[in-house]
């Protein structure tokens, strides 16, 4: 359902569109997006080991395979260099690990030049899906430009495999941290008892649930796509009947360049001046004196 094209996606809704988050509009360079001030994302290719039917970026399917030139890279370095307030730099894609080891070194080795910036994530979904990739030369070369922050994309415990428990565990054996986005999808992993097994899963292979996104409006998703309560359903369900380290944050990426909105279940019953009531995770309630500032 993730992978195989279907006759669904030809389906017209009105609440989706191409770029419905204005990635374009936010690209203050090509390849190069400035939306949170201390943060900018670098697109390195258009290139994936798989194609997620619910991809974000399924306008750049119809171009043509497209890997950044240097002269791109060189303007990119550039506007980095120059915008000190930028401390974190993402590469993504497509899939940055799609690139040689030699490739990828000269991005990061480039990247880490430039002293106001702390640290360098990584969004791939190599571990999952091409697990053969993270290879030694990899893991060796990413280890020599840390601290890097690694984000990978299991959405079904089905993916948890011995070839991609292995993968993570080579990053994570080189002391890079992998974390984990997933996206809520329709007849996939939208229910309870998959998601919990889902991020039990992860945490036994050492990688953190971090993320769990509302599937965005973007064209040919739409049968992806579920109520925000369902995903708000899913967390309170989780929360308090496994780890807080299991239970990943729930967010809405916002339309418009508006940034990733975190949501949770509501756990206050009611506010007085000096105490609130709450909702523990089974349900009953009590009062809570709240301190005034």
């Amino acid at each position: 359902m993730q992978c195989m094209p279907s006759q669904q996606e030809e389906k017209l809704y009105f609440d989706t569109e191409n770029d419905p988050l204005e990635e374009e509009r936010d690209s203050v360079l090509p390849g190069l997006i400035h939306r949170y001030p201390d943060r900018v994302l670098v697109a390195l290719t258009n290139i994936c080991p798989v194609y997620c039917r619910h991809c974000t970026r399924k306008r750049e399917w119809c171009k043509r395979k497209w890997i950044r030139e240097p002269q791109e890279l060189e303007a990119i370095y550039s506007y980095i260099y120059q915008h000190e307030e930028i401390r974190d730099v993402i590469l993504s894609g497509g899939d940055p690990l799609i690139l040689s080891s030699g490739k990828l070194e000269t991005v990061l080795k480039s990247i880490r030049k430039i002293k106001h910036v702390e640290i360098i994530r990584i969004g791939t979904r190599c571990p999952v899906v091409l697990p053969q990739r993270i290879d030694d030369e990899l893991v060796y070369t990413l280890k020599k430009y840390k601290p890097i922050w690694l984000n990978t994309h299991f959405n079904h415990p089905n993916e948890i495999t011995k070839e991609s428990s292995e993968a993570c565990d080579k990053i994570l054996c080189a002391g890079i941290p992998v974390n984990n986005q997933s996206v809520l999808l329709k007849g996939v992993n939208d229910d309870i008892e998959t998601m919990t097994k889902l991020c039990q899963g992860l945490l036994k292979v050492g990688v953190r649930p971090y993320y769990l996104f509302q599937c965005d409006p973007v064209s040919g998703t739409g049968h992806f796509r579920t109520s925000i309560e369902k995903g708000l359903e899913i967390i309170e369900g989780m929360r308090g009947f496994t780890s807080g380290l299991c239970v990943p944050t729930f967010v809405v990426d916002g339309l418009e360049g508006q940034g990733k909105i975190p949501l949770q279940p509501d756990y206050i019953v009611s506010k007085e001046k000096r105490s609130m009531v709450l909702k523990g995770y089974k349900g009953g309630t009590f009062r809570y004196y709240n301190p005034e500032d």
